[in-house]
């Protein structure tokens, strides 16, 4: 990408794209093309075709999404597969029809077999039953696959796709009706260790920042207490503390400091011109039990984990095989203990 290249970088508010966005500048692209969903709702045909006749990009970042966690993605099921399969055929199909130079479309590690063998390689796509519990987010993410594949075999578009595992860092969602698991563990703890320590003024802050269930720091201690209580968060008339979490703890997952993704992905966009997928991950997991106690000890909280086996766990592993990335000679750079304490 030349340095004075036109980019657009769909979903830049996003803990993705905002990622790009810093990467892309420090490289020192600042040609950016940027809307926000209020200005360009990508669901919008027309509004998508009307925004690449009047800037044509030359590169597109694909970064634009419906996401969220486990509690999510079972309760919004229809939006989670509606809002994805349209906001990524308009604007697929809207840069074959204005030349776009190259597309990079960022998928999921959940577009892969419910019980594929570890890792996950690139060729394991459509090889068997995907998880339940996210099955209309993967079936939106695999059709962007395709759309790209498509198009690059029929019209010889420059479309690549590439599959993130699990992803933190700035920006991230830690809403706990839709958040991802580890901004979901990040918050829990934060509120357990300030319940803990009678600390209500950083409680009622951290509410009046990201209300719960529109539960803000301004309502009454017995209405926080019974909405901290719904998510698991608990004080006895000792004064202990438990914070209850989903599952068993027992399935292993991968994480990626976004910034090291975004940096993958400028360097995927430089250099990759292939038919296929490409994974961007570490290459190393842990168990969703071990990542609860590194963030309870980074965290400072002190009390009781409690798992609750009612819950689903999801996919038993996904941990992804970055063989090929690694070939083209990329490899993460950010630890996990370090990513999380800078998001502290």
């Amino acid at each position: 990408m030349e340095k004075s290249a036109k980019i657009y970088v769909a979903g830049h508010n996003g803990m993705v794209g905002s990622a790009l966005v810093r990467r892309l500048q420090k490289d020192g692209y600042e040609n950016l093309v940027l809307r926000s969903s209020g200005q360009l709702d990508l669901r919008n045909q027309q509004a998508v075709a009307d925004f690449f006749a009047q800037e044509r990009p030359e590169y597109v970042f694909l970064a634009a999404a419906k996401v969220g966690g486990i509690v999510a993605n079972s309760l919004y099921r229809a939006e989670f597969i509606y809002d994805n399969l349209i906001m990524e055929a308009n604007v697929i199909h809207q840069s074959y029809r204005r030349h776009v130079k190259k597309l990079m479309f960022l998928g999921s590690s959940c577009i892969y077999p419910k019980l594929a063998p570890q890792p996950l390689r690139e060729e394991y796509l459509l090889t068997g039953e995907l998880e339940p519990t996210n099955e209309p987010y993967a079936i939106a993410k695999i059709a962007g696959i395709k759309l790209c594949d498509a198009y690059r075999a029929q019209y010889r578009c420059n479309f690549i796709s590439v599959m993130p595992t699990n992803l933190y860092g700035f920006h991230d969602s830690y809403n706990l009706e839709k958040s991802h698991v580890l901004p979901a563990l990040i918050r829990k703890m934060q509120l357990g260790k300030y319940l803990e320590e009678n600390d209500w003024s950083s409680l009622r802050s951290n509410l009046d920042r990201d209300p719960i269930e529109r539960v803000s720091g301004r309502r009454s201690d017995s209405d926080i207490c019974s909405i901290l209580a719904k998510y698991g968060i608990r004080r006895s008339d000792d004064g202990s503390v438990q914070v209850t979490l989903w599952g068993t703890g027992a399935p292993l997952r991968e994480f990626l400091h976004v910034d090291d993704l975004a940096d993958a992905c400028v360097f995927l966009m430089k250099t990759y011109n292939e038919a296929g997928l490409v994974n961007i991950g570490c290459g190393e997991d842990l168990s969703i039990r071990e990542l609860a106690e590194l963030v309870k000890e980074l965290v400072g909280y002190r009390g009781a984990i409690v798992w609750d086996a009612s819950k689903p766990d999801g996919t038993p592993r996904k941990l992804m095989c970055v063989e090929k990335l690694t070939n083209l000679g990329w490899t993460a750079k950010i630890g996990l203990r370090e990513g999380i304490k800078s998001i502290l």
